[in-house]
């Protein structure tokens, strides 16, 4: 993370800027027609009742008419902080635990960081037993060490040099060094990123080191900087209501109310995050799981690259054909057949019945099989959600083609005379929630391949395969539309986005 250098935490008066940010939908309402679908071929008889008639009315699930921003599953408020900002919310805190206590602001700072910045948790304890609350935080050790030497001269245990006894200096815990060393060890635990939480020298004593204790130590004003630097930052990171923008050179800090897996777009440099953990935004798969996934993805991609190519042959004809959109309904260029890319299917067999290719279908004797067996098995699953999982991510990369192609035919269609810019304008629309809605399918495929096998997977399943069929839909028709379509592809559009809310709001985890 590239960040310039934020001021040194302490108080300071500046007027407040923000940035009010929610990330909304706002969309018309309109109705479906979606045929039904018959899961009685897919659920076992032990399921059925899990479903309470969950697929009688497929029109049902897409019942959100002119949602409110609170409807929206990834609706999320937050502000967009400057460092300066965010540095005066820390020290109203802190001053804030400063005076109910009655302590100093560097023990509060401690406790804050420890706590999670948690100021409520604090003052509860510390009213119960302040002693233990010292002490359970790693400040003030449960036995002091004792100096047993009368003399006044002192060894010190790192350097071995013999000084008076007033040049050792010590914290909480009474273990004793010179200023020298404590100087030197500052610098090394500041230089390897360690600032908020510096421990004592002595083996085994786990007591913090107070921040004016290590001011006062650092001899090199450089290193004072550095550490006032880095400790804002720790106090940042350990915040759960702030965290910096992932984005490159961007020095941005995000406010939210509650610390929650939400999606978080950075008004500033525009980079869209997860704001729990930071990274790419992954909804519906919680923050552990997109990160397991991830680490799979990179253990095993010797394993995946022959996956990855862009070419496949009709399965009619069997003419090599190279994917240039981002839509998995193809048309062979020579004899015309529509198929699935993914499953190489007949596209017919893809209109209203249960999108089978999005489904891992397991081995049910595989627990039976052999040890060489399970683990092909297991790597054939990985492939298969591995695969629809990156053809996405580059479906992805398309549409950035497609907006572009879209964005040209606009122009050359206004520059005819064939409507105004006003009129393609819900052209450039659809492409947005195309890509918002291959984006959240994306993410499904993490979620499906680490989830047990039960009802609330086939639900799931079944949830996914109708986005998955809308949004290739919307892909096909936006790739085609004219002026003419505008219904017709606004309809589509309500539809898989309804489709997407719908998944969302029964599997988000936040």
């Amino acid at each position: 993370m590239n960040q310039s250098a934020p001021p040194q935490l302490m108080c300071r008066q500046f007027e407040f800027q923000k940035i009010k940010m929610t990330d909304t939908v706002d969309m018309k309402s309109q109705n479906s027609d979606d045929s039904d679908y018959d899961e009685s071929d897919n659920m076992d008889e032990d399921d059925e009742d899990d479903y309470c008639g969950y697929y009688d009315n497929d029109t049902d699930d897409l019942d959100i008419d002119k949602p409110k921003k609170s409807d929206d599953p990834e609706y999320f408020e937050f502000d967009l902080l400057h460092l300066e900002d965010a540095e005066r919310l820390l020290n109203e805190e802190v001053e804030a635990l400063c005076s109910k206590l009655k302590i100093d602001p560097s023990l509060a700072k401690m406790l804050l960081q420890v706590h999670g910045w948690n100021k409520e948790s604090i003052i509860e304890r510390h009213i119960i037993d302040h002693g233990k609350l010292l002490i359970d935080s790693k400040i003030k050790p449960a036995v002091k060490y004792k100096d047993t030497c009368f003399s006044n001269y002192r060894t010190c245990p790192v350097c071995y040099l013999t000084v008076q006894k007033d040049q050792m200096h010590s914290i909480s815990c009474g273990h004793q060094f010179c200023k020298e060393c404590w100087d030197s060890f500052f610098q090394i635990q500041i230089q390897q990123g360690i600032t908020t939480g510096i421990e004592c020298m002595e083996k085994d004593c786990n007591i913090l080191v107070p921040e004016d204790f290590i001011c006062s130590a650092l001899s090199k004003p450089d290193f004072r900087d550095r550490y006032s630097t880095r400790s804002f930052t720790d106090h940042i990171e350990g915040h759960p209501q702030l965290r910096f923008c992932p984005g490159p050179n961007c020095s941005v800090i995000v406010r939210a109310k509650e610390n929650k897996a939400k999606k978080v777009e950075c008004g500033q440099c525009k980079t869209i995050f997860c704001f729990k953990c930071g990274i790419d935004y992954h909804c519906p798969t919680d923050c552990g799981t997109i990160k397991k996934w991830l680490t799979k993805c990179a253990d095993d991609s010797e394993t995946a690259n022959y996956i990855s190519a862009n070419t496949k042959d009709c399965p009619k004809c069997h003419v090599c054909i190279e994917k240039n959109g981002g839509c998995n309904h193809v048309q062979c260029t020579k004899c015309k057949h529509d198929f699935c890319w993914m499953c190489l299917g007949d596209w017919k067999a893809h209109g209203s019945e249960y999108y089978e290719c999005s489904r891992y279908k397991e081995n049910p004797n595989i627990a039976n099989e052999s040890a060489h067996a399970q683990a092909r098995e297991a790597l054939k699953k990985y492939l298969f959600y591995f695969e629809r999982w990156e053809n996405h991510s580059k479906s992805l990369e398309l549409e950035e083609q497609t907006l572009l192609k879209i964005t040209s035919r606009i122009q050359d269609k206004v520059m005819n005379n064939a409507g105004t810019w006003i009129d393609w304008q819900y052209l450039l629309d659809a492409a947005g929630l195309l890509r918002k809605c291959r984006y959240s399918l994306q993410y499904t495929y993490p979620y499906a391949y680490f989830m047990e096998k039960g009802a609330r997977k086939q639900l799931f399943e079944y949830q996914q395969a109708q986005l998955e069929a809308e949004v290739e839909n919307l892909s096909w028709k936006v790739e085609r539309a004219e002026i003419t379509d505008r219904g017709d592809l606004e309809n589509q559009m309500d539809v898989a986005e309804k489709r997407r809310q719908t998944l969302l709001k029964d599997f988000l985890e936040i």
